[in-house]
């Protein structure tokens, strides 16, 4: 059972009001990993499509990574002890996360779907084990995330991270190996059981062997070997020939497109629009009314299809929609691990380093969710997956760790929220209550749920001068001496209440 029913019934028509505040702060929260205080205040006002134009142009300028010294390293460029490779390999890892971690806080759309993307096109590094092999599968996710898909199903599928994960460096002629053809249709496509048979992933194995150079067991680079290639005949969706790789791709994406194109934006629409898309069975000829989730996705997949697979244009329409900024899509989805820390790090503003990033990512692995380590090859099932009895107290005694080092750092900053999630007068207002409730807003995509937990919340934000008469006679402000002291209580609060986990 879902935690939210979907409800929604509006459209993909533009949505022409003005953005206000929470929609703003939805906007970032589903596109990116949120926002602070003055760019959601910069949002506010604007047109949704002129800002996700905006985002989404600024998503296909950026760079991917640059490549670091050591990203075509083989195992013959560490050093011969084995504690020492173990650290330079150690040292090297962290160099990429940290780059990606910030990237992440940064890059907005573009590497909230590199990182959709990773969930999706699954490896593990832990299994390859190789940090070469993970330069190449980060910057074809980041080089196509907002792509054209068909290339990127091809370009994934030839990353040595992928050619060693799902075996297709052991495709030979004489012993085909049905891994990776099994999950190209299961998993990156199509979806399990839809649209091929169990005959079509022994033909479609048979036409990707050959990429078995791997010289030393490792880090060396896999490429094609013409003679472990199988020239025979196959029959492939319908389609008989001396089939390769490519022809793989051209037969699916010609032959299944409107299958893709709907397991694809059935992905899109539970990932960043409401985690329910179902309402009911999806059945083909059924005519859904409008808002319909069924519908939505339907007529994603045909915007998807009409570009020839382009990504852009599906994102473009889904979030400058009516459906994505209904009231009913709000709130609806539980963070992620990543989603928990990096939106704490982008609400609050406050300053951090490389340091407090590797700290996030390694707290993320604690809770459910290691960078390049997905569970196994279907991914992190995300939403209530991220919920239970162990990782709910790890998620707030880690939100309250971080709190508390920011609060060492620098405890103005938390005045500076303050003051700043109060709005314009925020350092001149006298009632507490006003500037609690703005900075519970502020970080509770809808606030929180009845009265009773606002009052308990306030009481808490006016506890350092409760044994003071300063809120009787309004001599209270922000700029009082506790008053960070006061930001931090509440935060500490917050992070443990249920409406915290939502975004």
């Amino acid at each position: 059972m879902e935690l939210f029913v979907n409800c929604n019934t509006s459209t993909l028509a533009p949505y022409t009001t003005p953005l206000d505040a929470l929609r703003a702060r939805h906007l970032y929260r589903r596109l990116g990993f949120s926002a602070s205080v003055e760019t959601v205040n910069q949002a506010v006002g604007q047109s949704a499509t002129a800002l996700v134009d905006n985002l989404v142009d600024q998503a296909l300028a950026i760079p991917p990574i640059p490549a670091p010294a050591w990203s075509e390293w083989t195992n013959a460029n560490y050093p011969e002890d084995d504690d020492l490779a173990r650290q330079v390999r150690r040292a090297q890892r962290e160099e990429l996360n940290t780059a990606y971690g910030n990237g992440l806080l940064n890059n907005n759309l573009l590497d909230r779907m590199s990182f959709f993307w990773s969930n999706h096109f699954v490896t593990e590094l832990d299994v390859y084990d190789c940090n070469s092999f993970l330069y190449e599968y980060v910057n074809c996710l980041q080089r196509n995330a907002l792509g054209n898909f068909k290339t990127f199903v091809s370009e994934i599928g030839l990353t040595s991270a992928m050619l060693r994960y799902l075996d297709g460096a052991f495709n030979n002629r004489n012993r085909p190996n049905e891994n990776y053809s099994r999950e190209l249709y299961e998993l990156f496509t199509l979806g399990e059981g839809n649209a091929y048979t169990e005959e079509d992933i022994i033909e479609t194995s048979r036409a990707l062997t050959g990429y078995v150079n791997r010289g030393d067991v490792g880090c060396t680079k896999i490429t094609f070997n013409p003679e472990q290639f199988d020239t025979d005949p196959k029959t492939i969706l319908g389609q008989t020939g001396n089939w390769g790789y490519d022809d793989v791709m051209n037969i699916l994406f010609d032959n299944r497109a409107d299958s893709i194109a709907r397991f694809i934006c059935t992905k899109f629409y539970e990932f960043f629009v409401h985690p329910d898309s179902k309402r009911d069975e999806y059945n083909p000829g059924a005519t859904y009314p409008p808002g319909h989730p069924q519908g939505i996705i339907n007529e994603l997949a045909q915007t998807f299809v009409a570009n020839n697979f382009e990504i852009a244009p599906v994102l473009r329409q889904m979030f400058k929609s009516e459906h994505f900024f209904d009231e009913t899509t709000i709130g609806v989805i539980i963070k992620s691990p990543f989603d928990l820390y990096l939106n704490l790090f982008k609400e609050t503003g406050f300053a951090y380093n490389d340091g407090n990033v590797t700290n996030a990512m390694d707290a993320s692995a604690m809770i459910g969710q290691e960078l390049w380590d997905p569970v196994d090859v279907a991914g992190w099932q995300r939403d209530r997956e991220w919920i239970n009895t162990n990782f709910i107290i790890g998620r707030w005694l880690t939100a309250e760790v971080f709190l508390e080092q920011f609060f060492q750092a620098d405890p103005n900053q938390f005045r500076a929220l303050g003051i700043a999630a109060a709005g314009p007068n925020g350092a001149t207002i006298n009632d507490p209550n006003i500037v609690a409730r703005a900075i519970i807003d502020k970080f509770l995509p809808k606030g929180l749920l009845t009265d009773a937990d606002y009052d308990i919340a306030i009481s808490v934000f006016r506890e350092p001068y409760e044994d003071t008469n300063m809120f009787e006679t309004g001599s209270w402000n922000m700029l009082l001496d506790d008053t960070p002291s006061q930001v931090f209580l509440l935060l500490l609060h917050l992070v443990r209440e249920p409406e915290f986990q939502l975004k």
